[in-house]
């Protein structure tokens, strides 16, 4: 295939609903074929792609669990096989996020979180990588989260495997920079998605005073985010400094 002429393909981690789901879209609308991954909830993936396609677009779903190195292998060989190399991976995929104060705190919370945060986006890379500095292009983005930055109490174990995940996005955009590949994180405040559905008025007026922002952040914000890769927190691989 002339990757010249082909057009870019995109895999979102954690694709059918939420974030994942609005950034598979978006790339979509720019012109990806999109590969949607998901874990249990294939209703949705399908959702999404069927409206991608209806809007002309190109996409379809993918089950895998991306901590598995297994099925991340297989994963990355069907997208391979349906739409070509993956140009952009977008690291997206998250599980559970419980809170807990230090006394209730285990290692085997901390390695709960890590293995979405550190393994998953290892494997991935692994995965593409070949193929991405074969042609000297690759777009990689992680999506971090901005609780690194405030330290949320009773939340270590998230909160470190984010601090985790920046720390990877940082050196692989310095040791990646000289082959044409980028590696950013984005790192978005709190975004009303399914996940906080529960969420109480009380929390969300909360979150809402200690923002920035006139208003909650949602699809405005991610339409800018999807077309702009370089906006990172932490250095990008052409050298920025962070924001």
């Amino acid at each position: 295939m002339d990757t010249a002429k082909r057009k870019r393909t995109a895999l979102v981690t954690g694709g059918s609903r939420g974030l994942g789901r609005a950034m598979a879209l978006e790339l979509a609308a720019a012109g990806a074929h999109v590969a949607v991954n998901y874990f249990n909830r294939r209703d949705a993936a399908e959702q999404t792609c069927a409206t991608i396609r209806q809007s002309g677009g190109h996409a379809r779903d993918f089950p895998a669990d991306v901590r598995d190195e297994s099925e991340v292998a297989r994963l990355l060989q069907e997208v391979n096989e349906a739409f070509g190399a993956v140009d952009i991976l977008v690291v997206n995929a998250t599980g559970s996020q419980p809170f807990f104060s230090i006394e209730e705190q285990t290692w085997q919370h901390c390695l709960d979180q890590l293995e979405f945060f550190v393994k998953s986006p290892l494997l991935l890379i692994k995965e593409v990588l070949p193929g991405m500095k074969q042609r000297g292009f690759g777009r990689v983005i992680q999506i971090g989260s901005e609780v690194f930055e405030m330290g949320n109490p009773r939340f270590a174990n998230y909160v470190a495997a984010k601090g985790a995940q920046l720390g990877l996005t940082r050196s692989w955009a310095r040791e990646l920079a000289p082959t044409g590949i980028t590696v950013n994180l984005v790192a978005p405040g709190w975004i009303p998605t399914e996940r906080h559905a529960d969420a109480t008025q009380e929390e969300l007026e909360t979150t809402l005073a200690a923002s920035p922002c006139s208003g909650w952040a949602a699809r405005k914000m991610l339409r800018g985010w999807s077309r702009s890769w370089p906006v990172t927190t932490g250095l990008s691989s052409q050298g920025r400094s962070s924001l």
